[in-house]
């Protein structure tokens, strides 16, 4: 069986969306794109990589998001499927949180997020460019 990229440019995938003129919500890259939207959502999704959490445990984990943040960022990401609500009976309630099959896939693409950005970063570009001999000498 050949690669399903085979015969394509790197990174296009051989699939309809692939074609669109225009984002459209159908289109997978602009699914995980709504998923990872906003602020502080790919800091709660790696905390919650390295296991479940209560509210507080992610509150500790991360002491300069606000709490209206964390409670908005956990409810998106439950409707985006990638993290899942465990409420225990008894009192007080106890709540924890997870990744979702879903959300786990999540991991190799913050990673590869990651990296590109580190090989973007302006600061090595910066970096790169005092080193190099000037084109005006």
């Amino acid at each position: 069986m050949t690669h399903r990229t085979v015969g394509h440019p790197a990174g296009l995938p051989d699939d309809p969306h692939a074609h669109t003129t225009a984002p459209t919500p159908e289109c997978p890259v602009e699914i995980t794109l709504a998923a990872l939207h906003g602020r502080w959502t790919t800091l709660v999704i790696r905390e919650l990589l390295r296991g479940d959490h209560s509210y507080s445990e992610l509150r500790t984990a991360l002491p300069m998001l606000s709490d209206k943040v964390l409670s908005d960022r956990l409810a998106q990401l439950g409707e985006a499927g990638v993290v899942e609500r465990d409420r225990r009976p008894g009192w007080p309630p106890r709540v924890r949180y997870a990744l979702t099959p879903s959300g786990h896939r999540l991991g190799p693409v913050l990673q590869a997020l990651w990296d590109w950005g580190t090989e973007a970063s302006p600061q090595d570009s910066e970096a790169e460019r005092s080193r190099a001999p000037s084109p005006l000498r």
